[in-house]
């Protein structure tokens, strides 16, 4: 390195050294910065063609597990009618259930509160059973140490 500045230094001149070195700096740092570029571009592509290849694999493994998911409901279905056929009676009876008479509930609240999930009262905090103040006193009483 001592060398080449040595003969720049002769052959370019003290003057002009200065402005040739920065040039040299910014063309090396352009050039530093395109290979970089391209390594990043080349490390891209690589990684697309392993994505690409993991794609596939995947979507194999998907086509696999539909077919063998396809594959069991029909046996399953082949299954349930050889065993549901011989369930159903040959000749029918005549007689159906009638069907559930609507009653409107009018004005009783207790059937409207009781329209309400056991689940849903307990989550937001609805009281479902109403304490005297007798028996609330009783309920929060302290223990006796005895």
């Amino acid at each position: 390195m001592a060398l080449i500045g040595a003969v720049a230094l002769i052959v370019i001149g003290p003057e002009k050294l200065p402005r040739v070195a920065r040039t040299v700096g910014t063309l090396l740092g352009k050039a530093q910065r395109y290979v970089a570029d391209v390594k990043a571009e080349v490390n891209r592509s690589m990684d697309l063609d392993e994505l690409k290849k993991m794609k596939e694999t995947v979507e194999t493994a998907a086509r696999d597990v539909e077919q063998s998911v396809q594959t069991t409901a029909s046996d399953f279905e082949k299954d349930w009618a050889e065993t549901t056929a011989g369930l159903s009676s040959p000749e029918p009876t005549g007689w159906e259930p009638p069907p559930p008479q609507y009653k409107h509930p009018g004005k009783n609240w207790r059937l409207k509160r009781g329209a309400v999930p056991q689940w849903y009262k307990a989550r937001s905090g609805v009281r479902t059973k109403a304490l005297s103040g007798a028996a609330r006193v009783a309920r929060y009483r302290p223990k006796s140490l005895n």
